[in-house]
């Protein structure tokens, strides 16, 4: 009768305290940590009054976890995000920060806490109302981070965030088209700041968020770069410029902002002991893409699939009355500024298996076997 009265007992305790099932009976597989933009976002902006938003055919056609639903990814499918979580093992997609079922033991397969809009300083974005910057992602994911104590047990969280966890950062690309080459604001931002000074700005605040993230136990990072901002359809369009052609200006920044950039990564990885930050080369990358896109079975690098306006269907966004392509895998743009879900696995297959080119040190399953 006293074995039954304690066996009761534990199991009754183990309904009062969820995180003992977690710590004693399974073992937590890989996680993946999102920072970032558009590009990477799972659906946060969903919960946000904001102009910046996905949640609307023909947004998510391609994406089978939804039946074709929109889910708040700028994207007909998966995102690079999603795409690098499948490839790694995780066991599902990483959940919006913001839904309401991101609690309890569904946050072991990580957090996405991308913004459609959102950038390193605060103040990008500003033209969509409401957006998740950098800084206040950080902030997010500390909440996460008290939750993973509640979940795991303070040992377990940390060594799951240091040995199993990956954290990825997408971010910057909005600081350019949205901030400083914005045509309403961009004026006054470069009168008061040069390309100089604008970078080194982006630069330092990074390097203050990536270390915050660090101080709470992230230790494998890989932070992508920004990509050829001036071959997207938007650029492309508004700017006239030929098929062959990008935007000189945009490319240009992008390109200093990446050489700042590597230096930055390496000076983490000498100064920030067991850490391990991953430079993803998204600018080479996407541009080897565009460049040869016939080779990797596109039909276009300059049209829009999803879009209106212009020679390269990249003024208007992605909507329900917007012309959509017959052939979605045929275009590496779905809208004027977002990858297509095939372009997307084409950029993963580099970043996960990849040599030194486009991901380096080493690449992204390496870095989760570390």
């Amino acid at each position: 009768m006293a074995r039954l009265i304690s066996i009761l007992l534990f199991l009754s305790l183990l309904q009062l305290c969820p995180k003992f099932i977690v710590s004693l009976t399974d073992e937590p597989g890989s996680a993946s940590f999102v920072f970032g933009d558009s590009l990477v976002d799972s659906g946060n902006n969903n919960y946000l009054q904001t102009l910046s938003k996905a949640d609307i055919p023909p947004n998510g056609i391609d994406f089978k976890a939804s039946n074709g639903q929109p889910t708040g990814r700028f994207t007909n499918g998966r995102t690079i995000a999603d795409i690098v979580g499948e490839q790694l093992g995780q066991a599902s997609y990483a959940l919006p920060f913001l839904a309401p079922n991101t609690t309890g033991a569904a946050i072991l397969n990580g957090v996405n806490y991308a913004s459609g809009g959102g950038g390193i300083v605060n103040g990008t974005g500003a033209i969509f109302v409401n957006r998740i910057g950098l800084e206040v992602q950080v902030d997010f994911f500390n909440t996460t981070r008290k939750q993973l104590d509640e979940v795991l047990g303070e040992e377990k969280a940390k060594e799951f965030l240091m040995k199993k966890s990956i954290f990825s950062v997408t971010i910057g690309s909005n600081d350019f088209l949205n901030n400083y080459l914005f045509p309403l604001i961009s004026a006054t931002v470069r009168l008061n700041q040069s390309p100089d000074a604008f970078i080194d700005n982006l630069i330092s605040t990074l390097k203050t968020q990536l270390t915050r993230l660090y101080s709470l136990d992230a230790r494998k990072f890989v932070v992508g770069n920004v990509g050829p901002l001036g071959c997207i359809p938007y650029q492309k369009s508004i700017t006239r410029v030929n098929e062959n052609e990008c935007v000189s200006l945009p490319n240009q920044l992008a390109v200093q902002y990446n050489a700042q950039l590597r230096e930055l990564l390496a000076d983490l990885n000498k100064n920030l002991p067991g850490a391990r930050f991953l430079l993803a080369n998204v600018y080479d990358l996407v541009m080897e893409v565009i460049t040869n896109y016939k080779s990797y079975g596109f039909k276009t690098a300059s049209v829009a699939c999803c879009g209106n306006g212009g020679q390269y269907a990249g003024i208007i966004p992605c909507g329900p009355t917007s012309s959509m392509c017959d052939d979605r895998s045929a275009h590496v743009f779905w809208d004027p500024y977002h990858p297509s879900e095939a372009a997307n696995l084409v950029i993963t297959k580099y970043l996960v298996d990849g040599g030194t080119k486009y991901i380096s040190p080493i690449n992204l399953r390496q870095l989760r076997d570390l």
